[in-house]
């Protein structure tokens, strides 16, 4: 079999048990290397082209990026491996492509604490800065689903989800009652239409805007921050895993959560200790 009939083979797969948005990921690289060993028959490619492919394709990204497309090529030869039945050692194993390609480590995220995010709303000029802030560090929206919301969207005190990241074709985004308030009466002072977006701005000014309030309380600052302090604050105030995990992040796994939820301080341990059991 050649490498462009098994790329054929895996795509099916693909399509038939992965998120549309899985499948977009992958074609960059499959589509390249297709492309450089097309005609060869897959299991003749070896360890050290391997190597030198994935040199040339990811030289210039991240750690991250590259891991993961090494990752990718991994899956893919599995796969086939698999698939045929095959007697063979998946090729992306060589320790000289697992060194090259390993996971990057991982930096221990600074968690927000609640004074902060109180000052970095109360500093917002407008209604509208207040709300897109509140919406990411109180209900746990990303930064571009808060940006796609349309007026249709805000439904009482709950927020449709269009096309989100699960690649479900939508989600529900639950909202305290004084932000679903704040909301409807932003949507009815800035007399917005059904079809209108509620906040007409791009990712880069929205960004913008975090980080120009995180500079003024001297804090280094991105939209993905408040989100992952919506999750921690959830958590430390006793809020059940599974209810942060599946309705205020929405994901599909609880280990994907738990990245989330920071380090616990010895001091906060402490603290949990006398809330359970007393002084």
């Amino acid at each position: 079999m050649t490498l462009k009939e098994a790329i054929t083979l895996f795509g099916y797969h693909q399509r038939s048990n992965l998120r549309a948005r899985t499948v977009r990921s992958y074609q960059p690289l499959l589509q390249r290397f297709e492309s450089e060993f097309g005609e060869r028959s897959f299991d003749s490619i070896g360890s050290d082209e391997i190597f030198q492919f994935l040199e040339t394709f990811t030289g210039n990204h991240s750690r991250s990026t590259r891991r993961l497309r090494y990752a990718q090529l991994k899956a893919l030869f599995n796969f086939l491996i698999d698939k045929c039945n095959l007697n063979m050692k998946n090729p992306c194993n060589a320790s000289l492509l697992s060194k090259a390609f390993k996971t990057p480590k991982q930096v221990a995220r600074r968690i927000l604490d609640r004074e902060i995010v109180e000052e970095l709303i109360y500093n917002t000029q407008t209604l509208r800065d207040r709300l897109i802030i509140e919406l990411q560090a109180r209900c746990g929206l990303r930064i571009g689903e808060t940006l796609k919301i349309k007026v249709s969207d805000a439904v009482d005190r709950r927020l449709i989800l269009k096309e989100p990241k699960s690649g479900k074709e939508s989600e529900i985004a639950f909202m305290p009652e004084q932000i679903a308030k704040r909301l409807h009466d932003y949507i009815q002072q800035e007399n917005l239409s059904p079809q209108d977006r509620i906040f007409p701005i791009c990712y880069s000014t929205a960004r913008a805007l975090v980080k120009s309030l995180g500079g003024r309380l001297n804090v280094g600052l991105t939209p993905h921050d408040l989100r992952r302090y919506s999750a921690t604050y959830a958590s430390r105030n006793g809020v059940p895993l599974e209810i942060v995990s599946k309705v205020i992040l929405r994901h599909q796994d609880l280990k994907t959560t738990q990245a989330y939820l920071g380090r616990v301080t010895e001091s906060e341990a402490i603290r949990w200790m006398d809330v359970l059991h007393g002084r």
